[in-house]
């Protein structure tokens, strides 16, 4: 099974959209987990009306909000999963209907399958939130209202691979056997400013431990929903120069993760 992990923080008519497009995967043995770093009323009685009109689990963890601490709800959500395989998607990511399907064709042991996104435009955007529907959603429609990198929306399934070890896990879309980040103590809680240090120290970390890239180019497709950016250069440079100590200190393991260690 897998456990689809979504880190959300108060767009629920986002996860509106993400909810109706995982209610038409092909790939039907999964778990949803929403990873909130909030405690919203709003939420929890969003997500009591999704568990009544979807048929899939939908489980929700939280916690009150003091900031930035993703990586602390995320470690409480890989906690709460029950599935083999893990995926991560941003909640702002709506998923092609093939994407749990491919995952589950491609984690295996001592892999990170790594993904990107086609980026849609506000018109796009605009349109899907005002209808609450992604009954439009096409590469068609999004290619021409301006939407952008959509060589990375189209699904190829038999497409071969360079996986390439070079490259970074981006939050918005990845998959992992669980027990693969239990071995690294999931996410470092030490990340508390928003950026991407919180993806890409877990990535450095698994590839130091051994594990080795697989690319879910055109396979695994999500499609990013146009909004303002949600952090700063300031908050940028400050994770990056926490990373770089992390890296200098080289441990796989991180002290501030699922299990605190001295």
């Amino acid at each position: 099974m897998i456990s689809l992990i979504i880190s959300f923080y108060k767009r629920t008519d986002f996860l509106e959209l993400m909810l109706q497009a995982i209610n038409n995967q092909s790939y039907k043995n999964f778990e949803v987990i929403i990873s909130e770093d909030n405690n919203a009323e709003e939420t929890a009685a969003f997500l009591g009306k999704a568990r009544q009109q979807y048929a899939y689990p939908i489980k929700h963890v939280f916690q009150e909000d003091k900031g930035f601490r993703k990586t602390k709800v995320l470690n409480a959500a890989v906690l709460a999963a029950e599935g083999e395989q893990l995926v991560f998607l941003d909640g702002d990511c709506v998923p092609h209907r093939h994407l749990l399907k491919e995952y589950a064709k491609a984690i295996r042991e001592n892999k990170v399958c790594y993904g990107r996104r086609a980026n849609l435009s506000e018109k796009v955007t605009s349109q899907l939130l005002r209808e609450k529907s992604i009954k439009k959603l096409s590469f068609v429609n999004a290619l021409m209202a301006g939407s952008t990198s959509m060589g990375a929306a189209v699904y190829n399934p038999f497409q071969r691979n360079v996986d390439k070890q070079g490259r970074k896990i981006l939050g918005c879309n990845w998959g992992i056997l669980r027990r693969h980040v239990l071995e690294v103590n999931g996410f470092d809680e030490d990340y508390q400013r928003a950026g991407v240090g919180e993806d890409l120290d877990i990535g450095w970390r698994l590839k130091k431990g051994g594990l080795r890239m697989k690319s879910m180019k055109n396979k695994a497709i999500v499609y990013h929903l146009f909004h303002a950016s949600n952090y700063s250069n300031d908050d940028t440079n400050f994770v990056e120069d926490l990373m770089r100590e992390k890296i200098k200190l080289g441990l796989v393991r991180c002290r501030n993760g699922i299990s605190k260690l001295k």
